[in-house]
């Protein structure tokens, strides 16, 4: 039997509503789901206003845009992410400036952030990494005292929180994801979130072909705008997940500590919880001594994997390895000694604990790992 890294939790619940908005939300009704999945996600995270999106990419996208982020402005972003940060303020004709990583959090260091802060310098998107949460109050602290905006990827830490506070809800705008491998999903998906009612007005307006709501005349803009709306089938299938993700949230931290048992003892680490925060760990991560992995020998545990019907994720290449950011030689120290470490371990809800040990087990025998006690 396959043992995947990721794949949703589909339940009769979900196929109920899907088939429900299949079959109904049509005509005047082609809104009600997305209008329950905003509603029940702001009030999940507690946050007073929320649009779903076609992807967590094209939140990001109308985010820069409702900050009036724009050519010849700098936006700084962590080394280790997916692309899609990045490419996002690229469309804005803005320039992404990347920083190092925490050592322990994986996540952007407060430290190179301050370090690469220019006069060009609009705006600050940090991306919580694997469910770990990054230094909030610190970053904070620094965008307050340079009057810089704060945008938090949230994609891959929904329900990680700081004492009660959400990820996603620090920052002027965050933004959330729901594609497929997510903790939960829409299929493909994404929400923006927000305090603030002008950035919402302007968002909502923005992924509406720049229609206000307050036009006289039908199928009339005010400006340009996108379209980056989710479906109402889709939203539908969002809202069901959301009945039931606190238990999902729940299974995915048992998984999490099933692994760190089975592992204890070992040279490794793993995603970290600090002191008044709570970790989704949304995708258990280990990063191995230097002699136990580097790059090519990870190539080869995954094919040996593969071989076994176990699917792993490496961990992110850092950006500026691509070649369209290779002309920056960057010196992220921290971010280029983790990435050939790294491996992400299967962690879908359904997961059972005999296959986890499966997991662990051919990871400890290819690698030949040897216990400190």
């Amino acid at each position: 039997m396959q043992i995947y890294y990721s794949k949703p939790s589909i339940t009769k619940i979900e196929i109920k509503h899907v088939l429900e908005a299949t079959k109904y939300g049509w005509g005047n009704k082609c809104y009600d789901y997305i209008n329950l999945f905003e509603k029940k996600f702001k009030s999940f995270i507690n946050i007073k206003y929320a649009i779903a999106t076609s992807s967590c990419t094209g939140a990001l996208h109308l985010s820069l845009m409702a900050l009036g982020i724009k050519k010849g402005d700098e936006v700084i972003i962590p080394e280790i992410n997916w692309l899609a940060v990045s490419s996002s303020i690229e469309c804005v004709g803005a320039k992404p400036i990347i920083v190092d990583v925490e050592k322990d959090s994986w996540c952007i260091d407060p430290v190179s952030l301050k370090k690469n802060i220019s006069k060009k310098t609009k705006a600050i998107i940090v991306v919580h990494l694997y469910g770990n949460l990054c230094n909030m109050t610190e970053i904070k602290k620094i965008c307050k005292d340079k009057n810089i905006k704060l945008i938090e990827d949230a994609a891959e830490a929904l329900g990680s929180k700081i004492r009660k506070k959400y990820a996603g809800t620090f920052g002027d705008i965050g933004v959330f994801s729901f594609h497929g491998a997510k903790t939960m999903t829409t299929g493909e998906g994404g929400m923006i979130v927000t305090n603030s009612k002008v950035l919402y007005e302007k968002m909502k307006a923005l992924n509406n072909h720049g229609r206000t709501g307050k036009e006289k005349m039908q199928f009339w803009a005010t400006f340009i705008g996108l379209k980056y709306k989710i479906s109402n089938i889709q939203a539908a299938l969002g809202y069901a997940q959301l009945l039931r993700l606190k238990k999902i949230l729940k299974q995915k931290r048992k998984i999490f500590n099933n692994y760190k048992k089975l592992f204890f003892g070992y040279d490794i680490t793993m995603n970290i919880e600090k002191k008044h925060t709570t970790n989704s760990y949304w995708m258990p991560t280990i990063i191995f001594n230097k002699k136990d992995l580097n790059i090519n020998k990870r190539n080869s545990l995954i094919e040996y994997l593969k071989s076994k019907n176990i699917d792993i994720r490496v961990f992110f290449w850092p950006l500026s390895m691509m070649n369209f950011y290779k002309s920056q030689k960057l010196n992220n120290k921290v971010s280029y000694e983790l990435f050939s470490r790294g491996i992400n371990l299967p962690s879908y809800v359904e997961l059972k604990l005999n296959e986890q040990k499966k997991v662990v087990s051919y990871i400890i025998n290819f690698l030949r790992l040897k216990k400190n006690v």
